[in-house]
């Protein structure tokens, strides 16, 4: 169920994908979020850091393992504005967060396996609680307006 503290923090998700745009990179933001408080904060910032894995799940992760000094996150919320990567989903599993909230669904990803049989098949005792299309709209928006842009911009460029 989509609650008005999960919009809150779907927002804020989004203003840091909106900070990627500005930067070049792929507009997505997460939020981590433990007992109302933020605890770790991300932009996708692959092309800035020249690494594969600074998605913004990842870089939020990072942040909160450094507040908390600890690498699991029992009990936390992660918003993100678009569905987890494989590599992220992993994050996730070890991270242990109790929930994921997220925004748009990533399209390319139903091709090759489910979000839900990674989870369900990660560990019996894990338990996950996933809310998605939670501003499905706005989250979706902002990444199909960023590649027309640069689709846009790359005919441009070639004439």
């Amino acid at each position: 169920m989509i609650s008005n503290l999960d919009q809150k923090w779907m927002i804020l998700a989004l203003k840091y994908a909106s900070y990627a745009k500005k930067l070049g990179e792929i507009p997505i933001g997460a939020v981590l979020v433990l007992e109302e408080k933020i605890i770790g904060i991300g932009w996708n910032s692959s092309i800035i850091y020249n690494d594969p894995t600074a998605h913004a799940e990842i870089i939020a992760f990072r942040q909160a393992g450094q507040y908390l000094k600890n690498y699991r996150f029992i009990n936390a919320t992660l918003y993100v504005t678009l569905e987890p990567c494989i590599m992220c989903c992993g994050a996730i599993i070890h991270s242990r967060i109790s929930r994921l909230v997220f925004g748009a669904d990533y399209k390319k990803f139903y091709n090759r396996c489910s979000l839900k049989n990674i989870f369900i098949n990660s560990k019996k005792d894990y338990k996950l609680s996933i809310i998605k299309n939670v501003m499905q709209d706005e989250c979706s928006h902002i990444l199909s307006n960023f590649f027309h842009e640069k689709r846009k911009n790359k005919i441009i460029l070639l004439k």
